[in-house]
């Protein structure tokens, strides 16, 4: 049997690393002797989460622009050049029989050299709305695995697979881990819970909105599990003093948390979104508007359209939040409707859908 060689490539945040460690572990497990290489950003988390998984991996100097003028972005052309360059000497050294990006900087260099070798190259578009690194490699890619309907619009037809996210495989049995959950997150079983969560890096707005809603949220007789990320952290760990709050930087048992909450409030970056319908928990999307082209609320829009999520934006929180999560609170049959619809939306099978596109390329 013929030993294959896989290269992926995303990062920037865990909503392009996690999906490419998830496709690389099915692969694995479907191809024990097969060689892993990864490709990231040099300075960008991906250089530790994907040793973390087990997996090498080598960086390029690149970065996106900047939507101001900045040095960086004087230096973008020398730095796209030199990941080129790099590009093109890792895959000559490496020799993959196939190349998978899941989006972020490193991944464009490196596909648009693979594509120019004749090497096979699978795109894994995660958002609603594909970033300009994907539209453009999307022309020459061999197969684009996508997660939402209707993206005929930016990507050549013929090679769209809607397959959905690739997740953590652990979230697809929460129902009997309940108990588990509680226990391990030392949550009281007699309070809901309400489970806050802003991304690996945190989320300043939700951040803030929590901090001030604070006392209004315990007055609702639940408790608070808060993960404010890594950059606000100090910031808010004295909240950890009020009872039945608890602010944590990271969340190392997503699969227990998960299970222990009644009430979730999140962004809507496409790993998360795709989690929680798999999850199938009442949900409040509050998306960044940061982010290019403003992904997030369309995944957020995405799945408030068929009503198995609540959507504000930034701008209607001062106003709407308090009334909204009181209404999501105490109204039952509105819960068990989102957590109905939500869970319509959800593909468990993603991983291994695309996997199956990625052995097509290779054998």
């Amino acid at each position: 049997m013929k030993k294959y060689k896989f290269i992926l490539s995303g990062g920037g945040t865990g909503g392009h690393i996690y999906p490419a460690i998830a496709i690389a572990n099915a692969l694995k497990q479907r191809f024990p002797d097969a060689e892993f290489l990864f490709v990231g950003a040099e300075d960008k988390m991906e250089m530790q989460k994907v040793p973390q998984a087990g997996y090498p991996i080598e960086g390029l100097w690149i970065a996106g622009l900047q939507r101001k003028l900045t040095l960086q972005n004087m230096m973008f052309p020398f730095k796209l050049l030199s990941s080129l360059w790099k590009s093109r000497r890792i895959l000559n050294r490496f020799q993959p029989d196939v190349v998978i990006g899941t989006g972020g900087f490193a991944s464009g260099p490196l596909l648009q050299m693979a594509n120019s070798k004749g090497i096979p190259t699978l795109i894994q578009e995660q958002n609603s709305y594909p970033g300009i690194t994907n539209k453009l490699l999307s022309k020459k890619a061999n197969a684009i695995c996508v997660a939402y309907e209707n993206l005929e619009r930016f990507f050549p037809k013929e090679k769209i697979v809607i397959t959905g996210n690739p997740v953590r495989q652990d979230l697809l049995e929460l129902s009997d881990k309940r108990e588990e959950g509680q226990s391990y997150f030392k949550l009281d079983p007699k309070k809901k819970t309400l489970l806050v969560l802003g991304g690996s890096l945190g989320a300043r707005r939700i951040n803030q909105l929590l901090a001030k809603e604070l006392d209004f949220l315990l007055e609702q007789g639940i408790q608070v599990y808060w993960q404010c990320g890594k950059l606000y952290f100090e910031e808010y760990k004295h909240l950890n003093e009020k009872p039945n709050v608890q602010v944590t930087a990271f969340i190392d048992r997503m699969d227990l948390i998960y299970a222990a909450a009644d009430v979730v409030i999140s962004r809507a970056g496409a790993s998360s979104v795709s989690e929680l319908c798999l999850v199938g928990k009442p949900t409040l999307f509050i998306p960044s508007p940061n982010v290019a082209e403003d992904h997030q609320t369309k995944n957020a829009k995405a799945i408030a359209d068929k009503g198995g999520a609540v959507l504000l934006r930034e701008d209607e929180l001062d106003e709407k939040f308090e009334s909204t999560f009181s209404m999501l609170l105490s109204d039952e049959n509105w819960q068990q409707e989102l957590c109905q619809n939500i869970k319509k939306l959800a593909k468990p099978n993603a991983t291994r859908d695309i996997v199956e596109e990625i052995i097509k390329l290779v054998q």
